[in-house]
Parts: C-alpha cells; sequence; structure tokens
C-alpha cells in the first residue's frame, strides 16, 4: 500500500529510499528535522486512532502483521487512519514551528491579515484589538505533511486508491486546518482591558480525532468513474463528499474473528461493558458469541502523600476489579 510504509514504521521512512517518491526523498536528504517531526505527528495520530477506536471491534491494532493488512485495503478503517496520521504530521510540524523547533519556520505572520472581530459582551466596547502573541504557522504544516504525505509513485497516478488516499489525506489535514481558534489577551492597568493581544491556535488534537470519528460515522462509499480520474457515491447518497467527508471503496470485514488476510485479530478475550448497548457492549463487541466475568487483582498507587520538596511518595494498594471478557 502506497504510504503505508511510514505509517508501519516512521522512523525509518527514510532508510527504505527505494519506497521514496521524488518529494520524500527530497525532504529526506535536505530537512531531516522536518523527517523528525512527520514520524511525531505519525504516531501521534496512531495514538489517536487508538483512543478513538478503543471500544470497536477493530481497536486500531499497531501489530505489524495485521496493521499492514488494514493499510492495503480501501476501506473505512484504512480512510480513519490515512486521515488522522495526515492530520498528526500537520499537527506536529506547527506545533514543532510556534516552539521554535525548526529554522524553517516561527509564528504565524499576521501583517497583511484584518483585525480580529471583537467578540459581544460586557466591557469590550472601545476595545483596541492587534494581532500578537505567537500564532500557530498551520499553513506551513499543512503544506509540509501535503509534501510527504501525497507523494505518489509514478505507477498508476489515477487509479481509484491513489485518488481516495488523497481525498482522506486531506481531510485529515482540513480537520486540523479548518478549525483554528482566536486566542486573545489582556493588556491595561489595574486589571483593565485597554488593549487585547490576538493569535490563532490550533485545535487540541483530541478534537481532531473526535471531528474524523464523525467523518468516519459518516464515511461515504465510492467508485471510480470511467475517466480514471473521479470519484463516484456508491448508493442513495444525497450529495456528493465534500474535502472534509471520509470515503472508500470497499466493505470492511466484521472483525469478529481473527483473520490475517483482512488484518483481523478477532475479538476473543476483549475486555467489554456488560451493561452498554454502544459498541462498547459485550453484545456487539462480542459479536453474540457471549462474555465470561472474571474477578482480576490489580495494583495501583493510593495514600499518595507530598513531601517538601519536591517528591511525590505513595504506597501499593491491591484493588480487586470484575471485568466482562468476549468468549
Amino acid at each position: 500500500a502506497v504510504g503505508s510504509p511510514l505509517v508501519m514504521d516512521p522512523n525509518s521512512i527514510c532508510r527504505k529510499t527505494k519506497r521514496l517518491a521524488g518529494k520524500q526523498a527530497e525532504l529526506c536528504q535536505l530537512e531531516p528535522e522536518i523527517v523528525q517531526e512527520v514520524a511525531k505527528g505519525t504516531k501521534l495520530g496512531v495514538r489517536e486512532c487508538q483512543y478513538q477506536f478503543r471500544f470497536r471491534r477493530w481497536n486500531c491494532t499497531s501489530h505489524s502483521k495485521y496493521f499492514g493488512k488494514i493499510l492495503q485495503q480501501d476501506i473505512r478503517e484504512t480512510a480513519f487512519v490515512y486521515a488522522i496520521t495526515a492530520a498528526g504530521v500537520s499537527h506536529a510540524i506547527t506545533q514543532a514551528c510556534s516552539m521554535g523547533e525548526l529554522l524553517q519556520c516561527g509564528c504565524e505572520l499576521t501583517r497583511s491579515r484584518a483585525p480580529p472581530s471583537p467578540t459581544a459582551g460586557p466591557g469590550t466596547e472601545g476595545t483596541a484589538w492587534e494581532w500578537g502573541g505567537c500564532g500557530d504557522d498551520v499553513q506551513f504544516g499543512y503544506e509540509k505533511s501535503q509534501q510527504f504525505m501525497d507523494a505518489k509513485n509514478k505507477k498508476g497516478k489515477n487509479d481509484i486508491r491513489a485518488l481516495i488516499d488523497l481525498h482522506n489525506n486531506e481531510a485529515g489535514r482540513l480537520a486540523v486546518r479548518s478549525y483554528m481558534r482566536t486566542e486573545c489577551k489582556c493588556h491595561g492597568l489595574s486589571g483593565s482591558c485597554t488593549l487585547r493581544t490576538c493569535w490563532r491556535k490550533m485545535p487540541h488534537f483530541r478534537e481532531v480525532g473526535d471531528r474524523l470519528l464523525e467523518r468516519f460515522n459518516g464515511a461515504f462509499k465510492v467508485m471510480g468513474g470511467n475517466d480514471g480520474k473521479t470519484l463516484i457515491p456508491v448508493g442513495d447518497n444525497i450529495k456528493p463528499p465534500d474535502k472534509q467527508d471520509l470515503i472508500y471503496s470497499a466493505d470492511s470485514p466484521d472483525f469478529c474473528s481473527a483473520n490475517r488476510k483482512t488484518g483481523s485479530l478477532g475479538t476473543r478475550g476483549r475486555v467489554c461493558n456488560s451493561t452498554a448497548m454502544d459498541t462498547s457492549g459485550c453484545d456487539l463487541l462480542c459479536c453474540g458469541r457471549g462474555h465470561r466475568d472474571e474477578t482480576v487483582v490489580l495494583e495501583e498507587n493510593c495514600l499518595c502523600r507530598f513531601h517538601w520538596c519536591c517528591v511525590v511518595q505513595c504506597r501499593k494498594c491491591s484493588v480487586r476489579q470484575e471485568l466482562s471478557l468476549c468468549i
């Protein structure tokens, strides 16, 4: 699968030169510090994937033999992985810029931007506004993510797989760029707010994950057009997918049983919630096979005390916990 080596093993991507397209190889040679942030962003995306899918039959396992099979398919789960990793790369690079960790970028330039609109509320009348602080240069992160994640081999540029991957990569980046928020700080004597300095910040990455999970739940199934360059919605969709929607072309397996061909680890032995009616519930997660209850003894920190200065000392306590496990 194109791009899967990056997701599978981000730290070694520059050593796999045979798999790299021109733009990726160029980044590896000329901007290795950017590639380090690409690797961090990819890991950030996979961790968020594992959080968002923790209660689902497929839980975004990082087991390489199974994860690789998922990335070779055109299913909804693959769409989410590509979107969240492209978003993670964009987020990590932009954050590194704001933290002053990259020579190529820094804070966002705001000279040509219109002043921020004051929010309605008491105390804001007559307040002067200006851009300042260190706004996130999300455009730089967006472009570097695009340059690395969208690099394709010359073969199959117009095939449906490439078109779907490019679309989902873009949806991930837009989940960061399109939801920038404005933060402000008041300045003035004695707590007055005679001047407000404002800057633009990226959404927290958990928000990005939440937003992309909503897109995953409403993902569009598509098929390739006759020209090999367009994607056509399948079924009774009222509207074609927009740039922020996730798309796929093949139905997902049920992930109930272990199957290396499809990348399914199965759900046997997974912890489920015997009272929940959603995807974490035993009925759905265990695929109707039922569950068993088991008591486990866990050790956790307890009776923690702070000692000046600056140590926290805790005791270990044994806690009994009732778990429901899929049969």
